[in-house]
């Protein structure tokens, strides 16, 4: 494991009650006495970063009670924590065999909480262990997490450690703790003690997961041995364009099991031919099959490409038969875009998989209804933060806010408290909390409008005003097509950035520029920057996008802006007395103001007019 240099170094179990311990670090001991609980804790002074050193614990004096610990080092320990984008392996997103096969990085250590939830706060973690980085083990490490510890172990050349608790599609309220929730408005009801979940249920609820994703991996009634067999009759199923959703295409359940089947001509030189299929960027599980055999399965979100090699015993000239089974979940299941990487190929000639497809729901049983307990507010931190307290850390890293955009106004409140909750338990002060903003995502809408992504960056944008905070903008390194954009390098650098700055004191430019304040001046509005390094311009050279102005009647317009100094001038010919800029308002934004270091204008807007999140 790796301990948090230059502070206090808190050890803590379990013994015999009133038994004596005494543990030794080093050459460091340190005394302390079971309580008639049976629980004990032991503080050794600070040290250096260094190592490595060895832990012995021992329990009244007794040789074979000893617990002894090895190849400790002491350095910069960063929780890392939030919901799928901190959960992204290495493994899944860019470039992901290359940075695998470089990672040998002996200096930065991992842990990996496991995903649990408990009804009240637990003591230790469900399992989980301590994971030197190299390049066996970082794929599943969080991407964000390790590209931003290899640029804070490379600039500060000591032992960084990462403590991995996350869990996707999870709202900040899963992660903050019940007594804080009580003490808001917004989330009192939710966690009173009549809208808890009542054991009974909580187990219920549990094995019914259980057997959700146990119907999810493996098809029943033995379907996976009839429908995807080229003579199976698919007459009268209804029809799909792919690329596209099957809850597009009309299907009656948010989640259910969906068979897919298409029928390809391939050229008499594929026959006998291995071939290469191209499955583009399907959505959620699912499994392929080609002429009635199975090519892959695919678990969630766990292949970083989706090519597959078809067997040339399988391949026929003529007719053949692609067939999936794909799990429809929370409104997704489907192929995205773009239509042109959907294709069959020998290398040399490609046969698109685009345009219709053949597809049938309740050809398998429903699957049994979830509540999904772990989006339940307190119960990640019940189990897995609560057990983590107080293990000295240096600060957390935080990638979290989809599962709260529906609520982003809320989020202004939410957000903060968890922060505040978490610094209070932990009782190490106001440690720095870095976080992610919200990346640009869904279709780029020609025309401006209202958006609770953008409320969303905004709450997070005011969270900056807590003490020891800062936030890493993504807002060009996003994907239209992908809640989860792959370019995981940027965002760990970026928040490296900030704790180089924040934490580490580097004179250098950590953030992009963010809105100071506005004037009118006739039929234009001044917006002021700071962290503009030696000067704003537009990242592609061309003139600044994402700029919408307005006047009274709160019609926002494309705008013509222009740099000067750290200002951008703001006007539009429809706008003659204008009152309101807003800039990359939008899920999406076509926006490309940076500052000299090429760090991206954090959105914004001058207005502070409710919107469509503001009850």
């Amino acid at each position: 494991m790796i301990l948090q240099r230059e502070m206090q170094i808190p050890v803590w179990g379990n013994a015999t009650p009133g038994a004596l311990i005494k543990a030794q670090l080093g050459k460091i001991v340190a005394t302390a006495k079971a309580g008639q609980d049976g629980k004990w804790t032991v503080r050794f002074p600070k040290f250096k970063a260094g190592g490595p050193y060895r832990l012995k614990i021992t329990e009244n004096g007794r040789a074979a009670s000893a617990i002894t610990l090895e190849g400790i080092l002491i350095g910069d320990i960063w929780l890392a924590s939030g919901q799928s984008n901190m959960e992204w392996q290495v493994q899944q997103a860019m470039d992901a065999r290359k940075e695998i096969e470089n990672a040998n990085f002996p200096q930065i250590h991992f842990l990996m909480v496991d995903h649990d939830k408990e009804l009240m706060p637990q003591p230790d973690i469900a399992s989980g262990k301590w994971k030197v980085c190299d390049t066996a083990s970082v794929k599943e490490l969080s991407a964000v997490a390790y590209y931003f510890a290899r640029k804070i172990q490379r600039d500060q050349n000591i032992p960084i450690g990462i403590i991995q608790s996350a869990w996707g599609g999870t709202p900040v309220e899963a992660w903050t703790s019940r007594e804080a929730l009580l003490t808001s408005p917004i989330t009192n009801g939710r966690v009173s003690d009549g809208n808890m979940p009542v054991p009974g249920d909580f187990i219920k609820d549990s094995l019914n997961g259980i057997r959700f994703w146990e119907m999810i991996y493996h098809p029943q009634n033995g379907m996976d041995k009839i429908i995807p067999v080229p003579a199976y009759n698919d007459a009268g199923w209804p029809a799909m364009e792919v690329p596209g959703l099957l809850k597009d295409a009309g299907i009656k359940s948010s989640e259910a099991m969906v068979w897919m089947r298409k029928k390809i001509i391939l050229p008499a030189s594929f026959a006998g031919k291995e071939l290469m299929l191209h499955a583009g960027h399907p959505e959620m599980n699912y499994s392929l099959y080609f002429n009635g055999e199975e090519i892959c399965t695919n678990v969630w979100n766990a292949a970083p490409v989706h090519s597959f090699s078809i067997p040339g015993r399988l391949v026929k000239p003529g007719e053949n038969t692609v067939a999936i089974r794909l799990a429809v979940l929370w409104g997704g299941g489907g192929l995205n875009p773009p239509a042109e990487e959907i294709y069959i190929t020998d290398g040399i000639s490609k046969v698109s998989l685009a345009g219709k497809w053949l597809y049938k729901e309740d050809l398998e049983p429903a699957l049994p209804v979830i509540h999904n307990y772990h989006y339940f507010p307190s119960l990640l931190f019940n189990a897995m933060i609560h057990p983590l307290i107080p293990y000295g850390i240096k600060g957390v890293i935080w990638y979290q806010g989809e599962a709260n955009a529906p609520a982003a106004y809320d989020y202004r409140t939410l957000f903060p408290m968890m922060i505040s909750d978490w610094r209070a338990r932990w009782g190490q002060g106001k440690f720095p909390f870095l976080f992610v903003q919200l990346a640009n995502f869904h279709r780029v809408k020609p025309l401006p409008a209202e958006s609770d992504w953008a409320e969303l960056r905004e709450a997070q944008t005011l969270t900056l005003s807590q003490p020891n905070t800062g936030m890493a903008c993504t807002i060009d390194i996003g994907d239209a097509d992908n809640i989860h954009p792959a370019n995981k390098q940027e965002v760990g650098r970026r928040l490296a950035l900030l704790a180089d700055k924040l934490v580490y004191k580097q004179p250098i430019v950590a953030s992009g520029p963010l809105f100071n304040g506005f004037k009118k001046v006739g039929n234009s509005i001044r917006v002021d920057f700071i962290h503009t390094g030696s000067g704003l311009s537009a990242k592609d050279g061309n003139s600044l996008t994402g700029f919408t102005i307005a006047g009274k009647d709160r019609h926002f317009q494309q705008a013509h802006a222009v740099i000067e100094g750290n200002q951008v001038i703001v006007a539009a010919e429809g706008v003659t007395d204008p009152v309101a800029v807003r800039y990359a308002w939008a899920d999406n934004s076509v926006c490309n103001l940076v500052n000299s270091v090429g760090l991206p204008a954090i959105p914004f807007r001058t207005d502070n007019w409710k919107g469509i999140t503001q009850k």
